[in-house]
């Protein structure tokens, strides 16, 4: 069978697209870097439970994360600090009220409650840790529980959403006002901006009419820590993803107590808030006991706290424009 002779034309077509399929732009141009943030309650310095502290570590290492926000580092023995960041060969900052981070990254400042770190990227991110204060805690007084925590947790009963928002302002709003004019001071305002931590209040994404109609929540109650953060630009990484508060609770509070017991409430009171400029959360997952309740499962499970992680994609053109700023000038015979 006679083969059709192909045109130099033609033929010089074919080659051009041949060509132009191998050639691919650069990852950097296209996608964005990621970071994997997470928010752990360690509860008591992470041994409290009977396990040792590796077990802790064990849980930072399954979750893959590369920034943590930890949260009760101190155990009756001491502070575990030190020693959880030596297990995972991190770094850590550890503020005078006990809050920890924990990242394989650079620490390139400390601040009052968080840190800046250099990515391999070249991007700078700032991230800060919470721990609010836990007493009064605005469920248990309103479902008449006392809890056990704290020496002075002997708070009054409540009924209404509007002593709820009151009693959760007092505990809590002079520690928050503080921390987002700390974090509008930043000099990088489109710079991504990382809050995580035991808020030890729920949020107002939660505690909705539907829930409370389903009987999942006593009341609505509008939380006024959780709007300040949306007020200031910040989203909540799990409720990003999934929006549905009656579809995926994400509990964290807690997996040490039955659902149906009635000293406690289950609840999501750890949080992972981001904004900064391109910042987009690709995923979250809860951290926990079993599959049931957690999507990464760690037995035994050391915490009385189930841990949250977010994964994010900053934006590639912050990459650039931070390497172009970086770039010697060709006139400075350097």
């Amino acid at each position: 069978m006679m083969k059709k002779a192909i045109h130099p034309i033609s033929a010089i077509g074919i080659l051009l697209t041949i060509g132009l399929a191998f050639v691919n732009p650069l990852p950097a141009q296209t996608e964005g870097p990621s970071v994997k943030v997470m928010s752990y309650n360690i509860y008591r310095g992470g041994t409290y439970r009977g396990q040792t502290l590796s077990q802790t570590a064990k849980v930072i290492q399954e979750a893959k994360a590369d920034i943590v926000g930890i949260q009760e580092t101190r155990s009756p023995s001491g502070v575990n600090a030190e020693e959880l960041a030596q297990l995972l060969g991190w770094n850590h900052h550890e503020n005078p009220r006990n809050r920890v981070i924990l990242t394989r990254y650079e620490i390139v400042e400390e601040m009052t409650d968080g840190i800046r770190v250099m990515l391999p990227s070249g991007q700078e991110a700032y991230i800060f840790n919470l721990h609010l204060a836990s007493n009064p805690y605005q469920p248990y007084q309103l479902l008449g529980i006392k809890p056990t925590w704290h020496k002075h947790a002997d708070t009054p009963f409540i009924k209404t959403e509007a002593e709820a928002i009151a009693a959760a302002k007092k505990a809590r709003g002079g520690e928050i006002a503080a921390l987002l004019t700390q974090i509008r001071a930043l000099p990088d305002k489109e710079a991504p901006v990382f809050v995580v931590g035991d808020f030890n209040e729920p949020s107002h994404l939660d505690w909705t009419e539907e829930a409370a109609q389903s009987g999942r929540h006593p009341i609505k109650v509008e939380y006024p820590t959780s709007k300040k953060f949306t007020k200031a630009g910040f989203a909540d990484a799990w409720r990003t993803v999934y929006p549905d508060e009656m579809k995926k609770p994400g509990y964290t509070w807690t997996p040490i107590v039955k659902a149906d017991d009635p000293k406690t409430h289950h609840d999501r009171i750890d949080f992972v808030y981001f904004k900064g400029e391109g910042v987009e959360v690709i995923d979250t997952k809860i951290v926990g006991e079993n599959k049931e309740n957690a999507d990464i499962v760690v037995s035994p499970y050391p915490s009385d706290h189930r841990a949250v992680i977010a994964t994010f994609t900053l934006p590639p053109s912050t990459q650039i424009k931070k390497l172009e700023a970086n770039k010697p000038d060709a006139d400075d015979g350097k």
